[in-house]
């Protein structure tokens, strides 16, 4: 055999080992990328048009928090099939809400020394309509009924809700006119029919009735209250005690929210419930695990809400009246919005 035969037969010999070598680590991460799914459990998401107003009927619009490309972006899926494939949107969100064509995204700006936060007003077709600095990391986002006002809450000190050491602004836009409250602490305070004054007042959990009219918490001097905001008038009135992140129901007669109960460990303090309105009567949902979240009503008897899953955070059901028990709803989703 001589120098050249051996040279060629050296050559080929590095080649196919090159080549085995890589189809065993492509099989290797195909498998492992197989193992991942599997253990995962992870829903179906593709990429697709996600509109706030859709042809084919009612659809559930989440962010979506299953591991891939899809992570963080809001994705649709129909109402009444939840675990169905998701829709990527390719816009991404940490806290959504959608109504009347008119939705609300807060996201993140990673920065090479900080992360900064704004507030997106999106069309029907999930496109920017106008942008705000936020002031904090975002908590809460709600819209209203017509999609004409649009709120959203950021903690500005402080991130838990479990603890008195936090601070939170809560801004207010009117979608119309881009007329804006940066913090609704600045609206006059009535508590217990008086006008009430103090440096400690934050304001958190917006939820609207309509144009004019919202709920939300009000937390001074240890306490949480139930307050009615009046926009125009730019005042708010407490109503009850230890209500925190309110959600009015479809027909506005009830409020869902979560309350402190007594002997809870500090890290885990509240309880899901439903407040009537007219009677000021408060029900104790069927939800005995903890609630971090504004719940929200997927019809007048259903509440919506979040708890925290194996990738962040799924989402459950409970009904309203205190009967019946929760039932997982979708895994890997969080900021849930029902349109059509």
């Amino acid at each position: 055999m001589n120098r050249t035969t051996r040279l060629v037969i050296l050559l080929a010999a590095i080649v196919l080992l090159g080549t085995v070598g890589t189809v065993a680590v492509l099989h290797a991460a195909d498998r492992s990328g197989s193992r991942e799914r599997d253990r995962a459990g992870g829903p179906q998401v593709r990429t697709g048009t996600v509109t706030l107003r859709s042809a084919v009927g009612r659809q559930l619009l989440v962010r979506n928090l299953a591991w891939g490309p899809h992570r963080d972006e809001i994705a649709a899926v129909p109402a009444d099939r939840p675990s169905a494939p998701r829709t990527a949107s390719g816009v991404k969100c940490l806290r959504f809400h959608a109504a009347a064509g008119t939705a609300l995204c807060l996201q993140a700006e990673h920065g090479a020394l900080r992360d900064t936060y704004r507030a997106v007003v999106l069309d029907s077709r999930l496109h920017e309509r106008r942008r705000f600095q936020a002031a904090g990391i975002p908590t809460r986002a709600r819209v209203s009924p017509s999609g004409h006002l649009a709120a959203w809450t950021v903690f500005v000190s402080g991130d838990s809700y479990a603890g008195t050491n936090f601070s939170t602004r809560t801004t207010l836009v009117d979608t119309r006119t881009w007329a804006i409250d940066n913090n609704l602490e600045s609206f006059a305070v009535t508590k217990d029919g008086r006008p009430y004054h103090a440096s400690d007042v934050n304001v958190w959990g917006v939820t609207f009735a309509d144009d004019h009219r919202f709920y939300a918490t009000l937390a001074t001097g240890g306490r949480t209250y139930l307050v009615r905001g009046d926009v125009a008038a730019r005042t708010l009135t407490t109503l009850h005690r230890n209500v925190e992140c309110p959600s009015l129901s479809p027909d506005g007669t009830r409020l869902a929210y979560k309350k402190r109960v007594p002997h809870a460990s500090p890290d885990a303090p509240w309880r899901l419930y439903v407040l009537d309105l007219r009677s000021m009567t408060e029900t104790r949902t069927a939800e005995h695990r903890n609630i971090d979240d504004q719940a929200l009503w997927s019809d007048d008897s259903t509440l919506v809400y979040a708890l925290p899953g194996d990738y962040g955070s799924d989402l459950w059901t409970v009904p309203a009246d205190g009967n019946g028990s929760p039932h997982h709803l979708m895994t890997s989703a969080l900021a849930p919005a029902y349109l059509g």
